[in-house]
């Protein structure tokens, strides 16, 4: 079993930023009015010097002071005894202070950092004596002050070792090592192969900023270096930027474009996005934990926990979300695996290499790539590799710097104005994970409620939430709702899409089940809500149990076959059918599960692979079904 383990110096951490906060508040007028305090990564400020010598130069308090009048002369031997014991901690404390200071001036910060903790805790008690109570806070705040010092000018140390990003082998990286030698070998292998493209690239940048190379690697873990890896939360792109996090750091998005799919310019943004972490928590492994769920839940960990954010990433890992956990693990085992392929029985080949030398030409009008590949006589797949933020393999209607071989420089500057221009991209329906819908939730509703409502598992609705599948909503919390989105056409000339000839708009009837909805009867035959709030002049999304109502979709199975698509005056004829369950097997099939049906017995009994279902239905295998649910089986 894992054990949970807070070293001492987190505790003595946790508490001494308590005694910071609580100082601001509450330290008198004499320490209000000290001098500020610069936080330099060498240079020991002159004011702490000050402090240190005044602590030292206190003299005791004056034994005829101290009142006696009442107490036996063994008492007061005892006094004395104990002030000139306070006073001697308070000398070795000042001590390792002065020590901690070379460490420092020498790099050492770990060593620092020590001999910091040690001062610290020899301070921590504090006896009835007000004179001693009040000389240790000055020095409990100089040597807080000193250790946010030594830790803000961590990220100033970018050369040598402590540079890197630990190589740490212990139970659970082990258990990745082994997830990468077994059944995700093959995924490992040909990420491997495509590092080749863009890690030489990566590996630039991250030097020129002073970073670890061995981060040129997350990107692997990331998206199997896919350039246009997407995942459920709709981060996007090598190194995985959601729309929000890659705006912040410089990464264009519109209706043309998508620069969170552009190599280069997410590598400097995910530089910027690693350098920024780092400097909240000084730590590579808790920065990745960061990058992968986000600095605030990290920090809602480590303050749920009582614990600071100077802790290391071990201190939390058993706290952090699974996915989260297991990534730094994941990170650290495909480190292993790239510096001794051959330690780990991985024949990992040669990756591929980008050696197309470029350069970025000026384009003002919509154009194909497919057509400017053309005119070139060069492959389209070589400008799709070059341009990979353009989202529909169209140059926008603006200036735009389209990157093309660098041969073809002088002749795309002779063949674009005979180049055709390009109609702009239609927007069309299509099936998509992307799509969300806000759902405000009220009183009396749960998680299972909600997700049963919009036709959906309770851990696919929490999962795209960022939460715990065995938490419980609140009331007047705003979820997302995964649902059908609208993406672009990628390739059209302006016409508008060929129908299918002979074929229909089909209606039928279909009478409601307990717990349909207008999204989950719309997916199963294949439409869109609003086409059936138009068909049966519904309001709202509300269905009631047993009501008939009329459907259109290519989902219908008929009875019959369809009229002409069209007849006089081009108005469309309609032929009503009954709405027939699909058989098992069928294109778009539905499912209703039985008593005593299992996923992996459906998937069986419709001749369908289990994962197949799991991403059809939004469902994890340890998902629970129950009779009466519908089950989309291809």
């Amino acid at each position: 079993m894992p054990r949970f383990v807070i070293k001492p110096f987190s505790i003595l951490s946790f508490l001494l930023i308590c005694l910071v906060a609580v100082q601001v508040f509450f330290m008198d007028r004499a320490f209000a009015q000290m001098p500020p305090e610069d936080v330099l990564p060498v240079s020991v400020p002159s004011t702490e010097k000050q402090q240190v010598a005044e602590i030292n130069a206190a003299p005791a308090e004056p034994e005829n002071k101290i009142q006696l009048t009442d107490q036996p002369a063994i008492e007061e031997n005892n006094n004395k005894k104990a002030h000139e014991e306070e006073q001697n901690i308070m000398e070795d404390a000042l001590a390792l202070l002065d020590e901690s200071e070379k460490h420092w001036k020498k790099g050492d910060l770990e060593g620092a950092l020590d001999l910091l903790d040690q001062a610290y805790a020899l301070i921590i008690e504090t006896n009835d004596d007000p004179v001693v109570a009040r000389q240790k806070d000055d020095l409990r705040l100089l040597i807080s002050k000193r250790i946010l010092a030594v830790y803000s000018s961590r990220q100033t140390v970018t050369v040598g070792k402590r540079s890197e990003v630990p190589l740490i082998m212990n139970a659970d990286v082990e258990k990745e090592i082994r997830s990468f030698q077994s059944f995700e070998r093959d995924f490992f292998i040909s990420s491997y192969h495509r590092s080749g493209l863009y890690r030489p690239m990566m590996v630039r940048e991250l030097k020129k900023a002073g970073l670890p190379e061995e981060l040129s690697w997350l990107p692997l873990v990331e998206s199997g270096f896919k350039i246009s890896a997407l995942s459920r939360a709709r981060a996007l792109g090598p190194w995985q930027f959601i729309p929000s996090t890659g705006y912040k750091y410089g990464l264009n998005r519109d209706e043309w474009i998508d620069e969170r799919m552009d190599p280069e310019k997410s590598t400097r943004g995910a530089i910027g996005y690693l350098k920024d972490l780092h400097d909240m928590f000084g730590d590579w492994l808790t920065v990745l934990a960061a990058y992968n769920c986000g600095e605030g839940r990290v920090l809602r960990v480590i303050s749920g926990q009582h614990l600071n954010y100077l802790d290391r990433f071990w201190d939390l890992y058993h706290i952090l979300p699974y996915e989260t956990a297991r990534y730094v693990p994941r990170f650290l085992a495909t480190l292993h695996i790239v510096k001794d392929p051959a330690k780990f029985g991985m024949d990992l080949g040669r990756p591929q290499e980008m050696k197309i030398p470029y350069e970025a030409v000026k384009s003002s009008k919509i154009m194909r790539l497919r057509d400017i590949a053309a005119a070139l006589e060069i492959p389209e797949e070589t400008l799709n590799a070059l341009n990979p933020e353009l989202r529909y393999r169209m140059t926008p209607d603006r200036d735009y710097p389209l990157k093309v071989p660098l041969e073809t420089v002088e002749k795309f500057a002779k063949v674009a104005d005979s180049i055709q221009a390009s109609e702009k991209p239609r927007q069309v329906r299509m099936s998509t994970k992307s799509g969300y819908k806000r759902h405000k939730v009220k009183r009396g509703e749960t998680a299972a409620s909600i997700a049963h409502r919009y036709g959906i598992s309770v851990n696919a609705l929490m999962s795209y939430n960022g939460l715990s599948a065995k938490k419980e909503v609140r009331v007047g919390q705003r979820l997302k709702v995964p649902l059908r989105g609208t993406r672009y056409a990628k390739d059209t000339s302006g016409k508008a899409p060929p129908h299918d000839k002979g074929r229909s708009e089909q209606i039928g009837s279909y009478k409601v089940r307990k717990g349909d909805t207008l999204s989950s009867v719309a997916k199963r035959f294949n439409t869109v809500p609003s086409e059936i709030r138009r068909l049966n002049n519904i309001k709202g999304d509300a269905l009631q149990a047993g009501r008939i109502i009329k459907v259109g979709g290519q989902g219908i199975v008929t009875d019959g076959e369809t009229g002409p698509a069209r007849q006089d005056g081009g108005r469309k004829a309609v032929k009503k059918t009954t709405i027939k369950t699909p058989e098992p097997g069928t294109p778009g099939a539905v499912y209703t599960v039985q008593s005593g049906d299992t996923l992996a017995k459906i998937a069986r009994t419709n001749n369908v692979n289990l994962d197949k279902i799991l991403e059809l239905n939004k469902l994890d295998k340890t998902d629970n079904i129950r009779p009466g649910q519908l089950i989309v089986v291809k």
